[in-house]
C-alpha cells in the first residue's frame, strides 16, 4: 500500500491546522514551513474545504482552519476521502482482468489487508497525530507562530 502525496498533504494539512489551535493559516504559510509547493496545496485544500474537514475564508485577512475538533477527525476516513484509487491489484479494478482472476485468491487476499489496513486507521484520530509531548516540538520545527 502506498499512500499518495496528495493523501500525505491533506495529512500535513489538517496536521498544521490543529497545531496552529483554531487561528487562521494561509496557504503559502503552510507551503513555507513544509518545503513543499504552494500549487500542490491548493487543490488539496480546495478539497479538504468542499469535504469540510477545514474552513476557507477568503479575502485580505483570510485563510484556513480546522473545521472541527482534531479528536473529531477519523484517519481512516480521511484516507478514503484522499486516495483515489484503492485497487492493490490489476482485478480490484472495473477494468480488463487478469486472465487467472477466474481462480486466483490474490484479489481477496488483497482485500483482506486492504480492511485491515483501515480498520487499524480508524482507531486513531488526527489528535492522535499530535499528542501533547510532541506537539510543542512540531510548532517549533514547522516555525507556527
Amino acid at each position: 500500500m502506498h499512500i499518495t502525496r496528495y493523501t500525505d498533504y491533506s495529512l500535513r494539512v489538517l496536521m498544521y491546522l490543529a497545531l496552529k489551535g483554531g487561528g487562521l493559516a494561509t496557504i503559502r504559510e503552510i507551503a513555507e514551513s513544509y518545503d513543499i509547493s504552494k500549487n500542490h496545496l491548493m487543490k488539496v485544500v480546495q478539497d479538504l474545504n468542499n469535504k469540510g474537514y477545514l474552513t476557507a475564508i477568503r479575502g485580505k485577512n483570510g485563510g484556513v482552519r480546522l473545521a472541527g475538533r482534531p479528536e473529531d477527525i477519523n484517519l481512516g476516513h480521511l484516507v478514503r476521502d484522499t486516495e483515489q484509487d484503492l485497487a492493490l491489484v490489476e482485478c480490484f479494478s472495473n477494468g480488463r482482468g487478469c486472465v487467472i482472476t477466474p481462480a486466483c485468491e490474490l484479489k481477496r487476499m488483497f482485500a483482506e489487508a486492504l480492511e485491515a489496513f483501515f480498520k487499524v486507521l480508524d482507531q486513531y484520530t488526527l489528535a492522535d497525530l499530535l499528542p501533547q509531548g510532541k506537539a510543542k516540538h512540531m510548532v517549533r520545527l514547522l516555525r507556527i507562530g
